[in-house]
């Protein structure tokens, strides 16, 4: 017997649907009707087998919901039989938890108070670290996108679409650490993307101001024309060449067309040739002219200076009329070189990210933008799709700032020794974020909505029809009536008001670009607004004209000329000065890592973000396979960490009384206090040599009791871990590297960056921006085994001795004292094997190439290690001062 469909939400489901509540009750009394008829028809004729009443979804008179008027997205909650396992896991390791720190606090060491007091003074900084780091992940949550119904819904047959135009941006600083090549790859991926090729702009950042840049741009939009028609022919995947012709499967299996092969072997000629071009370009590169470089015209180029040279921009495709070989039009693609002068503070990567901003807003404006890496392309084609889903989705879509894509990379070697691929973060904690206020950070991969990066608020939420206020006595609303109507007066002259300048300020917008500013002062009424504007975006109409085009697009009537010249104006170096780019709009400055910030100041208006996981990864990229460079690229991260901590913008006491939710503070304040947990690390990491070399321990003797606290925390640690993997869908392998590095750069990165952060506040030594040299062509896994000296490898080095000696020494003492010594030797052993097999991989490549290690890091590592070893000796502190003992040895001498 068909059921009728449950009651439908008026605040969801008539909404999403587009049903009003009396058509839609009406049709459902309807539909009863017809069903009580046909059960009568069923009482007088007797069952005479089948199914009678059918499926209400394949009833023809139930009423249908509209495919297009379809949620384009939907939440995935995690089964409960997984999720409420680990919830109570959670609870019932904090009760363990507590447990073993009242046997600890209450069972000092007396012999070995030093030991002990520092090793409980680490652990409940552990707990804490824990704590912060574990209930952000309480309600992960999964997502599924329909491609379909966007299409349906926004791209209707007959019709122009009507998707969004999406901005994208490449940033690049130095093409001989980031080869021209792997940047060109990248761009053919954006400009072959499955989205309308006339809401595509890719802008190419060059903060570098590189001359080897802007010609290997030009070379990779002629080899566009070719490679872009052919990807949409024949729909590849992925649309970098590189990775595409690298891919080492039978491409002949599902596509078996004559002109398929013909032109595939055609296409890979073509690109050999575009790699032969590049690469000549940058072995031409290497040798600069002492005049400095020469453009065609034989004018020198404007950047042959990089600290001092004008700004630049140059479209290569999408205004001046260049088709594809098949003569369909190819979306744009823009380089751009900020201006840069001795004096400015440029801001690195933040203001680079700013500049592309600004040059996007007057040229194209797009309503929404998406960032990459130079190094990271498009490997779904889709993605921009996927993006969409959420972002343009009727309801959902206001409140979203941005959409967060995982970064998966490209040339790892198969056991991910030092943790490149970050899947604990990327498929456990970022779910768990995504179920709170969404993700805390804004990397490569994310495409954002416009008016949120201005730093504007999140749109409040509507009351629902019919209701007039929270008033409980009912007399109240009268008041509240009134008041409620003199508020929507107020609010239509300000509508008006606002709408009349919005077209005032693109009129000036419009008549400022060559005459100034000198037209507004003429009404005292239109020249306060446009004062507040310009405190807030900067002195150029144009800009400030798109930001009150909430849907994007250039004002009408503007000239391509004209608005060029504006962007050459937005980029210059002294644009930003007593604005609030950097401090309330833009990327966020006053950190190098950015892409945190920047996150947390959204969602401190209000926004909420959103995690996207497509069944094809959305963007693949490179990652530094190389321990040094892995190690720098850690710093860098924790650094950015240590400044966001000791700025005006920490989450601990920044942001209270706004839109920030109390879970997504923790995961933000453990993103930033992380670092500090260096220091008990690097103590606790010491403990076990001490523990050896002295013959103390942090614990007393063991009782029953407290075996079985022990192992419980060892089992609710190891069924916390299992739980997580399971939910996550995290291999054991992964997993497991992911703690080793933990420690590996704890005790090394996370401690360089904690002092250097501290420098950089109390005595004002700045550091340099150190870019992570991106893959090559020098063979797979190339770079695996080489060590470049950096004072980052001395640490973990160094415990790693003082471990190792610690238990050699140990054990020498358990077997020259007999056989009574060993039992309190295996917890000392435990110990100090817990701390080297958590530095297993870099001890594994550190002995890989002896031939390659710098002997510098050895003498420093050895010699810190004796001298500590030596130290201890001397300065035992828990041997006695009061001279030595003497016992009776019980022999008889006389």
């Amino acid at each position: 017997m068909a059921v009728p469909p449950r009651p439908m939400d008026p605040k969801k489901d008539l909404a999403v649907y587009g049903y009003g509540t009396i058509a839609w009750k009406e049709r459902m009394e309807e539909w009863k009707k017809k069903q009580n008829d046909r059960l009568q028809v069923v009482k007088h004729q007797g069952d005479k087998g089948g199914n009678i009443g059918g499926d209400e979804m394949d009833d023809p008179d139930l009423p249908k919901m509209d495919e297009g008027r379809q949620p384009l997205s939907r939440k995935l909650p995690i089964s409960s039989s997984k999720i409420n396992p680990y919830r109570m896991i959670i609870l019932l390791r904090m009760v363990i938890l507590g447990l073993f720190f009242h046997y600890r606090i209450r069972h000092p060491v007396n012999d070995a108070y030093g030991l002990w007091l520092t090793s409980i003074i680490c652990e409940i900084w552990f707990a804490v670290s824990w704590i912060f780091d574990q209930f952000p992940k309480w309600f992960p949550i999964e997502r599924e996108t329909y491609l379909d119904r966007l299409s349906l819904r926004y791209e209707k047959e007959g019709k122009p679409s009507e998707l969004a135009p999406v901005d994208i941006f490449v940033s690049t600083v130095d093409p001989l650490k980031e080869p021209p090549l792997i940047t060109a790859n990248t761009v053919l991926s954006i400009l072959a993307v499955d989205y309308p090729v006339d809401k595509v702009a890719c802008y190419v950042s060059d903060d570098g101001a590189a001359m080897l840049t802007f010609e290997a741009l030009s070379e990779t939009s002629e080899f566009a024309r070719k490679w872009v028609p052919f990807c949409k022919k024949f729909n590849i995947e992925p649309r970098a060449p590189e990775w595409y012709f690298a891919q080492k499967v039978d491409y002949l299996r599902d596509k078996v067309e004559p002109t398929f092969v013909r032109e595939r072997r055609a296409m890979k000629r073509e690109y050999e040739e575009f790699k032969v071009r590049i690469n000549g370009l940058v072995a031409m590169a290497q040798k600069v002219p002492e005049e400095g470089w020469t453009m065609q015209d034989g004018t020198p180029w404007p950047g042959n200076n990089v600290r001092d040279h004008p700004g630049m921009i140059q479209v290569f495709l999408g205004h001046n009329g260049v088709h594809d070989i098949e003569g369909n039009e190819l979306p744009s693609l823009i380089y751009v070189s900020r201006e840069k002068r001795p004096g400015f503070d440029h801001h690195k990567k933040a203001g680079a990210m700013n500049a592309l901003v600004r040059v996007s807003a007057v040229i194209s404006n797009a309503p929404f933008l998406l960032n990459v890496d130079c190094d990271h392309y498009i490997n779904n084609c889709k993605a921009l799709r996927e993006a969409m889903c959420f972002m343009m989705d009727p309801q959902a879509g206001k409140k979203i700032c941005y959409v967060q894509f995982p970064q998966r990379f490209d040339g790892i070697d198969r056991h991910d020794r030092y943790s490149n691929r970050n899947v604990v973060f990327f498929d456990i904690n970022m779910k768990g974020l995504d179920g709170i206020q969404g993700p805390i950070y804004v990397g490569t991969g994310c495409v954002f909505r416009r008016q949120a990066l201005y730093g504007y608020d999140a749109p409040k939420k509507t009351k629902p029809p019919g209701k007039t206020c929270n008033c409980l006595p009912k007399w109240c609303c009268c008041y509240c009536q009134s008041r409620k109507k003199n508020k929507r007066s107020k609010t239509k002259d300000k509508k008006k008001t606002m709408k009349g300048r919005e077209t005032s300020t693109q009129i000036h917008a419009l008549e400022n670009i060559e005459e100034g500013i000198e037209g507004i002062d003429s009404e005292k009424s239109a020249l306060m607004p446009q004062i507040k504007f310009e405190k807030k975006f900067g002195q150029s109409p144009v800009f400030i004209a798109s930001t009150l085009l909430v849907e994007g697009g250039v004002p009408p009537g503007a000239t391509s000329a004209s608005l060029l010249k504006e962007a050459i104006h937005v980029i210059s170096c002294g644009y930003e000065d007593k604005t609030d780019w950097g401090k309330e709009v833009g990327w966020i400055y006053g950190s190098v890592t950015e892409d945190i910030l920047t996150g947390f100041k959204m969602h401190c208006h209000g926004w909420r973000s959103v995690y996207c996981i497509p069944r094809r990864p959305a963007f693949k990229g490179s990652a530094p396979i190389n321990l040094s460079d892995r190690l720098h690229q850690v710093l860098r991260w924790a650094l950015g960490s240590v400044e966001i901590f000791l700025s005006r913008h920490c989450p601990i006491w920044y942001g209270y009384g706004c839109g920030l939710k109390p879970l997504e503070r923790f995961s933000y304040i453990n993103s930033v206090v992380y670092p500090l947990t260096s220091i008990p690390l690097i103590a606790y990491c010491t403990l076990p040599a001490v523990c050896l070399l002295t013959g103390k321990f942090i614990v007393p003797e063991i009782s029953n009791y407290a075996s079985i606290i022990f192992m419980g925390l060892f089992i609710s640690i190891a069924a916390t871990s299992i739980l997580e993997m399971q939910w996550g869908g995290v291999g054991i392998d992964d997993w497991w590297r992911n703690e080793q590095f933990w420690v590996i750069g704890g005790v090394s990165s996370h401690f360089f960056a904690l002092l250097q952060g501290l420098l950089k506040v109390l005595a004002g030594v700045n550091t340099n921006f150190t870019v992570t040299s991106k893959a090559g062509d020098d063979g797979e896994f190339s770079d695996l085994y080489l060590f470049k000296w950096t004072s980052l490898l001395i640490p973990p080095l160094t415990l790693l001795i003082i471990n190792i000696i610690g238990v050699i020494v140990g054990v020498s003492d358990a077997i020259s004292n007999g056989y009574e010594s060993w039992g309190p030797l295996f917890g000392r052993l435990f110990f100090a094997l817990w701390v080297i097999v958590h530095l297993y991989p870099f001890l594994k490549g550190f002995m890989g190439k002896q031939d390659r290690v710098p002997t510098i890091i050895i003498v420093w590592s050895i010699l810190l290690a004796s001298i500590f070893s030596l130290l201890w000796v001397r300065i035992n502190p828990f041997l006695s001062r009061d001279g030595i003992v003497l016992e009776v040895c019980g022999l008889d001498c006389n």
